[in-house]
Parts: C-alpha cells; structure tokens; sequence
C-alpha cells in the first residue's frame, strides 16, 4: 500500500520549517549579544577625569603616561596576554595585538626606561584593584555598578 497524504498535512512542512529558522536566527542574535557586550574603561573614583581621548588612552596603556592632569600618579591594571577580555581590548580600544603590547612593555622593562603594567588574572580582581588603588585605570565588561568605579567615555 502506498502512503496515503492529505492537503492538510502539506502545509505543516513549511511551518516547521519556518520556525526552525526563527529559532536559528534567535540563537545567532542571543550569540551575538553575548559578544557584543559593552567593553568599559574604569578608573578609581578618585580620578577627575571622564573623558579620555584614543591617544591618551594609547599613551596610558604603553606606559608612557605617568600621571593625571591634576598629579596623581596613575596605575595600570591589564588581564593576562591570554584572557578574552585583554585580546578585545588591545584590539579593539588600542588598536593593536596583545602580543605587540606585550612587546612594548617588554622593552621599556628591559631597557630599564620603564615597567609593565601590574596583571591580574581576572575581572573580580581587576574590579577590587581598581576601586582600591587611587589614580587606577582598567577595563571590564558590561555596566559597572561601584561607587569607588567610574567609567571613562573615550573620545
């Protein structure tokens, strides 16, 4: 006997398959969400600053700014060359590869003209750092919500 179909059962194939490919589209947005969370620099509070230019911000994170328009010596906190949030950093904020700021670093180590940054090996500490030590720069992800944190706009 042969498979017996209805004209009502036809239909039902490009539902399915309709919501199939709104799901698949949710997932990618919910995905890409996730990826596009919002990248913060923060400093202590105790910094005057809000607003900070690409070049001071590049100056800052090389290591050769040492201090804030009002004298406070400034202290940089990065995360680990391997950490997620680091590479998107170096790549995104600074326009570079970590390995190539690493390497800056390295030199004026060396060289002894100058030292690296202090690296902490996650958010949490880079959270507790920042809001501890006076005239201190990092970044984060996502919103952050401590009265001894304010983040920078970048102009």
């Amino acid at each position: 006997m042969g498979h017996i179909t209805t004209s009502k059962t036809k239909p039902f194939k490009p539902i399915i398959l309709s919501c199939f490919c709104m799901v698949i589209l949710a997932l990618s947005l919910i995905i890409s969400l996730r990826e596009c969370k919002a990248q913060v620099i923060i400093g202590n509070s105790s910094i005057t600053e809000d607003c900070i230019s690409k070049n001071t911000l590049s100056a800052i994170f090389g290591m050769r700014l040492h201090t804030w328009p009002d004298g406070t010596s400034i202290k940089v906190f990065v995360l680990q060359d391997k950490h997620p949030l680091h590479i998107k950093f170096a790549k995104r904020r600074l326009n570079i590869f970590p390995h190539q700021l690493r390497w800056c670093w390295d030199r004026l180590v060396f060289s002894g003209t100058g030292q690296a940054p202090t690296e902490l090996s996650s958010e949490d500490e880079m959270r507790k750092k920042v809001a501890s030590v006076p005239g201190a720069i990092g970044y984060l992800e996502g919103p952050v919500n401590d009265k001894h944190i304010k983040t920078f706009q970048i102009k």
